[in-house]
């Protein structure tokens, strides 16, 4: 069975969920909509440039889920995924997903944004298969920190190398859908590599290698 590849931040919607989570909760004045939001946008930049220091920015991100109870973070996301989610939802990119799926193809979401935000947004666009950075849980709730290797840059690689030895699957025929130079480790394995509405250093490493170029959002 071949295997397609889905970032998903910028590449199925547009925009990314894990910068617009922050957001949301400092509009509705649940964070600081000054200090939280400023740090929130300087680590979007970081991440843009291809400079992130994941942890760093996981440390920051999570720690709302470590004050906050399962039933209150529900409550949001329900919210958020209607505010926010799903203006984001290109429907393009829904098509593509489907045409992958009349082509037989198993189909994995994998992104560096956190499972408590991206395990709806996955199960909305009908993908079961989720590869996201974990968040840590104890005495079920979340403590606000990661839990084993963040799925991005080299993460995203080691990450789906445990999948596929998990699931006894290879990497034949496979495709992935980027729209992040964060994401070349990974693009750089797969035997069809898409840039996807790419930034300006995929873009242009992209028509270096001669991997198709595609927009989602024209």
């Amino acid at each position: 069975m071949k295997l397609a590849l889905f970032d998903l931040d910028n590449t199925l919607l547009a925009g990314d969920s894990d910068h617009a989570w922050g957001d949301w909760l400092c509009k509705w004045g649940i964070l600081n909509k000054t200090t939280y939001k400023a740090k929130n946008d300087e680590f979007y930049q970081q991440y843009l440039e291809g400079n992130l220091n994941i942890e760093d920015y996981l440390n920051f991100s999570l720690s709302i889920l470590g004050q906050a109870s399962m039933k209150q973070l529900n409550e949001w996301h329900q919210q958020f995924m209607k505010d926010t989610i799903e203006p984001m939802i290109l429907k393009k990119g829904e098509a593509l997903l489907e045409q992958h799926r009349k082509e037989g193809h198993r189909i994995i979401i994998i992104t560096a944004t956190n499972s408590f935000i991206v395990g709806p947004i996955a199960k909305r666009l009908g993908v079961k298969d989720l590869i996201a950075t974990e968040c840590e849980m104890k005495d079920g709730r979340y403590t606000g920190k990661i839990a084993g290797t963040p799925s991005f840059q080299e993460g995203k690689v080691t990450r789906l190398n445990s999948w596929l030895k998990q699931h006894d699957i290879g990497l034949e025929g496979s495709y992935f859908y980027s729209d992040s130079i964060n994401d070349l480790p990974l693009l750089s394995i797969v035997e069809n590599p898409t840039a996807v509405d790419p930034d300006e250093k995929l873009k242009e490493h992209a028509k270096q290698q001669g991997w198709p170029i595609i927009s989602l959002r024209s």
